[in-house]
């Protein structure tokens, strides 16, 4: 069993923090046996090199050796990385901290966390690299494709409570976004549906009947020519749901390459001069901590 997150006794890497792999009962003649066929994605030979390189750890803090003995219940650990990372444009801003809070401005593109082939330039490790945090933690997601504010826990024990502003629905987030101008539909509207995973592509989602699980605010901000310019405000956080609340009204957000149909798939190269244009505006908030009343609002802007 594999378990990632920051491992107190470990030490944070380039911004990275180590990774936790656990030995369950079995046999593997050697560590470098067991690492090949526990998590395949990463050859052999490359587990053979990153242990060369020091970069897979005893729970001594020790280096692993590629044919030392490998036991059950033993835990080793190791630090995520990529040898070729594809560029991305843009780089993240940090909008406000203090000692419990920092608030970043993401570019389209960017992931929040590790994930395919972004390491270094996801947001986490930007930004524990910039401030040395190893204990910063993201208290919410948005896709990769979308920009805009991300939050993050700056204290592990006090996540938790950030978290539950999120499960109480008492956290006031705005997106904004660019699709075709209809002037037929009646805005401001609220558009409710139940979502869930689409039985064919795995990585989108689709409304399906039920009781709604779901819930967004859209209203018109500003149209020119056949285009226009939205403000979204979701009630509910369902994976994907501004995209596919947007599609069913008969407004793709331009530059979605999900909604309505499938341009690419999820591992298949994309255009970068074409960025989804979806961006998380502003959070609002009651800060659970210190008692103030947060209002942060992204340096970025959608063009017409």
């Amino acid at each position: 069993m594999t378990r990632s997150g920051r491992v107190a006794q470990m030490p944070m890497r380039d911004g990275v923090s180590a990774s936790v792999v656990a030995v369950p009962a079995g046999h593997w003649p050697h560590l470098l046996d067991f690492l090949a066929q526990r998590m395949p994605g990463i050859s052999r030979s490359e587990w053979a090199r990153r242990m060369d390189q020091g970069l897979v750890l005893q729970e001594s803090g020790q280096s692993a050796q590629a044919h030392q003995p490998c036991l059950a219940g033993e835990r080793y650990f190791y630090y995520r990385h990529v040898a070729d990372e594809p560029p991305l444009p843009g780089q993240a801003a940090v909008v406000f901290e203090d000692d419990h809070l920092l608030v970043a401005d993401k570019p389209h593109f960017m992931p929040v966390t590790p994930s395919g082939p972004y390491v270094q330039q996801c947001l986490l490790v930007q930004l524990k690299r910039l401030t040395g945090q190893a204990d910063l933690v993201p208290l919410h997601r948005i896709d990769r494709e979308t920009a805009g504010l991300v939050l993050f826990g700056k204290r592990l024990h006090e996540r938790d409570a950030y978290h539950a502003l999120f499960r109480e629905h008492a956290i006031h987030k705005t997106y904004h976004a660019v699709a075709l101008h209809r002037p037929e539909l009646t805005l401001p509207r609220v558009h409710t549906s139940r979502l869930a995973e689409d039985p064919v592509h795995f990585f989108k989602m689709c409304e399906v009947p039920g009781e709604p699980n779901s819930e967004t605010r859209i209203a018109l901000l500003r149209s020119e020519g056949a285009r226009a310019l939205y403000q979204l405000e979701p009630v509910s956080g369902k994976r994907h749901q501004l995209r596919v609340h947007m599609m069913a009204m008969g407004l793709a957000i331009e530059g979605d390459q999900f909604y309505p149909s499938v341009l690419r798939g999820p591992d298949e190269l994309e255009n970068l001069a074409q960025p989804l244009q979806l961006l998380a505006h502003s959070v609002q908030f009651t800060d659970p901590h210190t008692g103030q009343a947060r209002v942060f609002e992204s340096r970025q802007q959608l063009r017409l």
